[in-house]
């Protein structure tokens, strides 16, 4: 087949033969080119890709921390205020002991005092 391809050649000067040999040279040249260059081009949208899905994943994970450190200090405040509700029941609690305490040695002195009275 590639003899019928070369009759459309036959009868041509040589230095048109020379000039259709350079021109098919460059020909398969460039198509060689463009294979590489299509090659490359594919190659940077699959990795355009990739570095695109990684992007999407960081925000992604950048999303669900930032929800994760939201519940975080949601849980903070709630035990912030626990702690304080605590406190001030503790101090209400040591102030009860505080009083019963001084009652009891009130209570105490009373009761020495009327011992005393009844010895006498």
């Amino acid at each position: 087949m590639s003899w019928a391809v070369e009759e459309w050649k036959e009868g041509l000067s040589p230095r048109v033969l020379q000039k259709i040999l350079e021109l098919e040279s460059q020909v398969d040249k460039l198509k060689k080119e463009r294979q590489q260059r299509q090659f490359q081009l594919e190659s940077l949208e699959a990795a355009l890709q990739k570095q695109k899905q990684k992007v999407e994943n960081e925000k992604n994970e950048a999303a669900t921390l930032k929800r994760e450190n939201q519940s975080l200090m949601e849980l903070c405040d709630n035990l912030e205020k626990a702690k304080q509700k605590i406190s001030h029941d503790l101090q209400i609690k040591e102030s009860q002991v505080n009083i019963q305490s001084g009652q009891l040695n009130s209570s105490k002195k009373d009761i020495e005092r009327l011992e005393q009275e009844l010895k006498r």
